[in-house]
């Protein structure tokens, strides 16, 4: 297990709830229902990529590191480009943050591909 990564896991999972929490209560009072899922559409790639940060951190001893590191990296950029950037479009409406959500979905596409890599280079993929 590689304690840094799940470390970011751990305050993303915990950002991802507290946002959870406030797009499902307080957004709905206060903005229109398509920023609404625009915003939950964020919290929810936000999760999966929790996961799959959680899932890099476990899979850290097995196999490439730097393939690892990378594919958390992207993970993160991705997240915070993709969902920041969806989070921000919501709250304010201004279309000018559209441009930097497939910035981030792009991160989020490479991220998965490392960690493909990673497994197609490991060692337990061999047995």
């Amino acid at each position: 297990m590689n304690k840094s990564i799940m470390f970011v896991a751990a305050i993303s999972g915990f950002i991802a709830v507290a946002l959870g929490a406030f797009g499902a209560h307080g957004l709905k009072t206060i903005a229109p229902e398509h920023l609404v899922n625009i915003f939950n559409l964020g919290v929810q790639y936000q999760f999966y990529h929790t996961f799959a940060l959680v899932a890099l951190s476990l899979s850290y001893q097995a196999m490439p590191v730097k393939q690892i590191v990378w594919a958390a990296r992207c993970f993160v950029a991705g997240m915070v480009l993709f969902s920041g950037s969806l989070y921000l479009y919501a709250f304010t409406g201004v279309k000018w943050v559209g441009p930097i959500t497939p910035i981030g979905g792009t991160a989020l596409l490479v991220g998965w591909a490392l960690f493909a890599y990673a497994l197609y280079k490991s060692k337990a993929a061999q047995q």
